[in-house]
């Protein structure tokens, strides 16, 4: 059986790799993988205009954190699942991956409730902020409110 575990949990300033994070929770106990990729779209309800680039930047601290989020989720299922999360910060551009989670477990229910709940938590309680750039070259913070 796959061990309950966070293979990955990191910020990186560089492209992430979809194949490196299957990789990481991939076992032969595993009969299914449950993946989210969050894009860089090129639109957004609060634009003036078309969106063309986000920056996003992080705490310090963002890495322990995610790790421990990622651990959370891990702990509130009884199934076996084993967790690889990225979040990008830097200047992404529309279409580039900002962030990658994948979960793995023997079934396939736990691996999707797994990943949902991870991508939720990392929405609300990630330290990570993006600033958004939009055509008409005006740039403001997305989310700060919240």
């Amino acid at each position: 059986m796959t061990e309950h575990a966070v293979r990955i949990a990191r910020i990186s300033d560089v492209p992430l790799d979809l194949a490196a994070h299957l990789a990481a929770v991939s076992d032969p106990t595993v009969g299914g993988i449950a993946t989210f990729i969050g894009t860089v779209r090129d639109h957004d309800p609060g634009a003036h205009g078309e969106v063309t680039l986000l920056e996003y930047s992080s705490h310090p601290d963002a890495e322990r954190i995610l790790g421990e989020i990622a651990a959370s989720c891990l702990a509130e299922t009884d199934a076996e699942c084993a967790i690889a999360v990225t979040h990008r910060i830097g200047k992404l551009a529309v279409g580039d991956l900002a962030v990658v989670v994948a979960v793995s477990s023997a079934h396939r229910a736990p691996a999707f409730e797994v990943c949902r709940a991870l991508i939720e938590r990392i929405k609300t309680d990630l330290p990570i902020w993006k600033r958004q750039h939009e055509h008409d070259g005006t740039a403001s913070w997305v989310g700060l409110d919240a």
